[in-house]
């Protein structure tokens, strides 16, 4: 298989849980063939969107904010057959770091009429995996599965919902189920990569 996986990380802690479940699911597409990557946000600069609206004038020309570290991000991401990002839950919460990344990277593609917009991420694969101490894993959840559906990625399922259960660092090792749901994900989007390639 020639497909390329990119995990984004959004957790802002060296050696995260929140790294461990998207190493986990990466070597499922790696075992699979996939060539993989992962970036962790960590010490990047990413600054939210300022609703400017150049990148609506520009014809859906990605964001026109330059002096921080998204557009390589951006670059990858577009260039991925599947996108797999990770977050800590803060809050209930996606990580404001991860969360900017994200609506940066769909804004552009919303430009003119929703309908017939060109969509960089249409029929791309991907999904989110959560991380919390003891819950809001499913408020974050929600948030990044809307932001994948609206921007048209094929979002597979797993043997449960994809979240870890985790607080301090090697936590997430110990979290079995965690584990082997994040590789069930894994499975299914290289199943999934599998049938979309060819």
């Amino acid at each position: 298989m020639s497909a390329r996986a990119l995990a984004l990380c959004g957790s802002p802690r060296a050696g995260s849980n929140t790294q461990t479940y998207l190493e986990a699911a990466l070597q499922v597409l790696g075992e699979h063939g996939v060539e993989t990557e992962l970036i962790a946000l960590r010490g990047k600069t990413i600054h939210s969107c300022k609703a400017c609206y150049a990148c609506w004038r520009h014809g859906g020309d990605i964001c026109q904010i330059a002096d921080d570290d998204f557009r390589p991000i951006f670059e990858k991401m577009l260039s991925a057959d599947a996108l797999i990002v990770g977050s800590p839950v803060h809050y209930s919460a996606v990580h404001p770091d991860l969360w900017s990344v994200l609506v940066r990277a769909g804004f552009p593609g919303m430009a003119g009429h929703p309908h017939s917009a060109p969509r960089p991420f249409a029929r791309k694969v991907g999904g989110p995996i959560t991380v919390a101490r003891r819950a809001g894993q499913n408020f974050a959840l929600a948030q990044l599965l809307l932001w994948f559906n609206i921007n048209g990625f094929i979002v597979p399922g797993s043997i449960y919902w994809p979240v870890g259960v985790a607080r301090s660092v090697g936590d997430a090792a110990k979290d079995t189920e965690g584990i082997e749901t994040a590789v069930a994900f894994a499975e299914n989007v290289a199943w999934l990569l599998e049938k979309t390639q060819t």
